[in-house]
């Protein structure tokens, strides 16, 4: 009787420290699933976190929009950058003025993302003297830039409530940059000159290897199911950029390509080597798109751009050097 008592608490005991054993593996696996983030790396579209120390310019907190007509306009031109299309494209619900893509297609996420093209000195920037267009440019003739250049299409007019929203967003999300400061993480990182040309034939394979799953084997990019947008914006083609977008100029879309892509990738850890960068962006620049009439563009030609395609040119260097390099003496 009493060896059947002791067997009889021992598998008590031992039922207890098993449940106590699964309980601990349990709460080990609660907390272990806590530590796993909703997103995975690189997926979403938070900008890049600073080191300490580290001045990186950031754009306002949400909250700081003000209430109010002004705050309204703000968050309508936010709408306007991310669904430009879905407003102002072929098939928008406002003007049928712009190509199918939206305006973070070239200014990430919203224009707010530290070296993605972002507004932080847009709007103590201007106006300002241009030597493209030799004359002193408003934050209006600046936007019509992007419309009739990036966006292959024509401007809303000045006066009209959605230049005048882009405008105020534009404005708010660099709002705590004074004038005369270029914080880190302004505009688009450079990169350093090749002592060679930039090789298209490279630039195909890195294509092929990193960008194509996203942009289309022939560039053409993927439309959303109603054929609005682009998800993944065209990178040649009739829907893609003209040739006198900022980023044709192959140093632009280097230094973009190269801290910014594949989507999702930011300056803390970029993806590809300095020279497939310059390379990929010699191989999608090389491809057929929509042509923009710049004979009115730099009157001044010894003012222009070392990377600026098309002659005539100060120097005796051939278009095809300054297309594709090299930009530097060896």
């Amino acid at each position: 009787m009493e060896t059947t008592k002791i067997q009889r608490y021992k598998r008590i005991i031992s039922g207890v420290l098993c449940c106590l054993v699964l309980l601990g593996l349990v709460t080990g696996i609660e907390t272990f699933l806590l530590m796993i983030p909703d997103h995975p790396p690189n997926q979403g579209t938070t900008v890049a976190a600073a080191a300490p120390g580290d001045p990186l310019w950031q754009p306002p907190p949400a909250k700081s929009i003000p209430a109010g007509p002004k705050g309204e306009s703000i968050l309508y031109g936010q709408s306007l950058i991310r669904q430009t299309a879905q407003y102002l494209g072929p098939k928008g619900s406002v003007l049928k003025i712009s190509n199918g893509m939206n305006c973070q297609n070239c200014h990430l996420e919203a224009g707010t993302k530290p070296f993605g093209n972002n507004y932080s000195l847009a709007a103590v920037t201007y106006p300002k003297f241009r030597a493209r267009s030799n004359s002193v440019e408003t934050l209006y003739k600046r936007i019509s830039d992007c419309f009739e250049r990036s966006l292959n299409g024509k401007a809303p007019d000045t006066a009209s409530r959605e230049m005048m929203a882009i405008r105020d967003y534009i404005e708010w999300v660099g709002s705590g940059v004074t004038k005369g400061e270029k914080p880190k993480g302004s505009g688009i990182k450079s990169l350093p000159f090749m002592s060679r040309p930039a090789n298209p034939e490279n630039g195909a394979k890195v294509y092929r290897q990193q960008c194509q799953s996203c942009h289309g084997a022939h560039g053409e990019g993927v439309k959303d199911a109603e054929g609005i947008a682009f998800v993944y914006p065209p990178l040649w083609g009739p829907e893609s950029y003209n040739d006198g977008a900022g980023l044709y100029r192959l140093s632009k879309f280097a230094g973009y390509v190269k801290y910014n892509m594949p989507y999702g990738t930011d300056y803390t850890a970029p993806v590809l080597k300095d020279e497939e960068a310059w390379d990929v962006a010699a191989f999608v620049n090389s491809q057929p798109r929509p042509h923009k009439d710049q004979t009115a563009d730099w009157k001044d030609i010894k003012q222009k751009p070392v990377d600026f395609p098309f002659g005539p040119y100060a120097d005796n260097l051939t278009e095809e050097q300054h297309k594709y390099g090299p930009f530097k003496k060896n």
